[in-house]
C-alpha cells in the first residue's frame, strides 16, 4: 500500500505488507515514517512480529541518533532515522526469518555508511522464508560490484550453517564505504557459460547431499556440459542446531551475471508424514534455475529491487539496465522510491533490442520471456558521513 498520508514531514502508511522497504528507504532519504495498523485483528499475535522489531534492533546498531517509538499493543510505531554510521557490528538474529532478510538490508545500506561494515550476524542461513546467505551470495553481490568503482574489502563468509527451526549459523559480512556509485549501462543479455552449486548438509548423513547432486545435475546436462557441484558437510557446532539439507545452483552468463536457485529440505515438524526426498530437491533446484535463466535479464530476479535502488542513488546521469518480468515486490518498491526520493523510472518492453543476436534462429528460445528495460537519472546520492582521508 502507498502512503495514506503526511503529517510534519513523516510519512505515514498503514499495515505492515513491505515493512523493510519502508524502513531502509527512510534510513536513506532521512525521512521519518510512521506504520499504523500492523495486523490489528490477528488473534493470537497481533502487531509487530518478533523479527520485525529484530529488523528495527538491527538499525539502531548500524546508526546514530535513530528514535523509534512502539505503541503499547504493538500495531503501530514511528521510526526516525539516524545517521548511517557502520564500523564493527554482532547481532543475533530472529530464527522466525532467515539472516537473508536482514543481511540484504545491510548489502543495501553497506556502501553509505560513514565507516565500512564488519557485521556478524547468527541464526538461520538457509530457510525458504527469505533469500538464502548462498543466494545473496551468489547473486546480490556481483550486483553491488557493478556499481562500485572498486570492489576491495566486499566479503561474505559463511562460518557455521543453521537450519530451520533452531538456527545456530553464524556468517560475517564486511563492505567498504564509497562516497557515491557509478551510473552504469548494462543493456544486453548473454549466454550461460556454466553451471556451479552447493549442496550442503548438517546433522545428516552426506549421502542425502549427494543423491540431490545427483539429480540436479540430471537436470541441468541436458542443456550445458560444463556442471560442477561440490558438497558441503558440516559437523560439530559448525553444523547448527537442527538437522536438514539443501542445494543451491548458480548459472554464470558470459558476461559475469549471475542467476540462482535454491532448493531445502522440509523442517521436522513439516515432514510429518511427508518427507523430504533428496532427489525431488534435486531436479526441484535444477527446474528453479532453468525458470530463472528463462527469465532472464542481467539480474536476478529475487535482487532486481536492489538494482534499482542502486540506479536511483547512482551519480546524477543515464542508467541502463535489463531485467525480466518486473516482481510484485521491485513493483512497490518503485512506488515507494517515488514517495522517498521523488524519482521515477521509465520502463520499456525490451524484446526487440536482442534482433541481430538472435538472427537465424528461434526466437522464443532464445530470448526467454519478455524483458524490461529500466531507464533513470540518478539523484546523486552521496555519503557524507565518509571520511576524507
Amino acid at each position: 500500500m502507498t502512503c495514506v498520508g503526511k503529517e510534519k514531514g513523516c510519512l505515514i502508511y498503514e499495515g505492515s505488507n513491505f515493512l523493510k522497504q519502508r524502513l531502509l528507504l527512510s534510513t536513506l532519504s532521512g525521512k521519518s515514517i510512521e506504520v499504523r495498523e500492523i495486523r490489528p485483528h490477528h488473534e493470537t499475535n497481533p502487531g509487530l512480529q518478533e523479527y520485525e522489531t529484530n529488523l528495527l534492533q538491527l538499525l539502531d546498531k548500524i546508526t546514530n541518533g535513530t528514535i523509534t517509538r512502539v505503541d503499547r499493543d504493538g500495531c503501530s510505531f514511528v521510526y526516525q532515522p539516524g545517521l548511517l554510521y557502520g564500523g564493527v557490528i554482532h547481532h543475533d538474529c530472529s530464527t522466525e526469518r532467515g539472516i537473508g532478510y536482514y543481511l540484504d538490508v545491510l548489502v543495501a545500506l553497506g556502501p553509505f555508511c560513514k565507516k565500512p561494515l564488519d557485521v556478524t550476524l547468527t541464526g538461520v542461513t538457509n530457510s525458504k522464508e527469505s533469500p538464502s546467505v548462498d543466494h545473496i551470495k551468489a547473486s546480490a553481490l556481483p550486483a553491488l560490484k557493478r556499481f562500485l568503482i572498486v570492489d576491495e574489502g566486499l566479503e561474505l563468509k559463511v562460518l557455521k550453517r543453521g537450519i530451520m527451526p533452531g538456527g545456530g549459523g553464524e556468517i560475517t559480512f564486511r563492505c567498504p564505504v564509497r562516497k557515491s556509485l557509478k551510473a552504469i549501462q548494462c543493456t544486453k543479455q548473454t549466454m550461460v557459460k556454466r553451471i556451479r552449486g552447493t549442496a550442503y548438509c548438517c546433522k545428516v548423513s552426506p549421502a542425502m547431499a549427494n543423491r540431490a547432486v545427483e539429480h540436479a545435475k540430471g537436470v541441468m546436462l541436458n542443456f550445458l556440459p560444463d556442471v560442477y557441484i561440490n558438497t558441503d558437510q558440516h559437523k560439530g557446532k559448525r553444523s547448527g542446531n537442527s538437522p536438514g539439507y539443501g542445494i543451491n545452483l548458480v548459472a554464470e552468463t558470459t558476461d559475469g551475471t549471475m542467476f540462482s536457485a535454491e532448493a531445502i529440505c522440509k523442517t521436522m515438524d513439516e515432514q510429518q508424514g511427508n518427507p523430504s526426498i533428496p532427489e525431488d530437491l534435486g531436479r526441484e533446484a535444477g527446474m528453479k534455475l532453468l525458470d530463472e535463466v528463462f527469465r532472464g535479464g542481467c539480474v536476478d530476479s529475487a535482487f532486481q529491487w536492489l538494482v534499482v535502488l542502486y540506479m536511483a542513488l547512482a551519480q546524477k546521469d543515464v542508467s541502463k539496465f535489463l531485467i525480466g518480468p518486473l516482481s510484485q515486490y521491485t513493483i512497490h518498491f518503485l512506488q515507494h522510491l517515488r514517495e522517498f526520493f521523488a524519482i521515477t523510472f521509465k520502463l520499456e518492453n525490451a524484446n526487440g533490442d536482442q534482433e541481430d543476436e538472435t538472427a537465424g534462429r528461434d526466437d522464443e528460445e532464445l530470448s526467454g520471456s519478455n524483458k524490461v528495460m529500466l531507464t533513470c537519472v540518478g539523484v546523486g546520492y552521496s555519503n557524507f558521513s565518509k571520511r576524507v582521508n
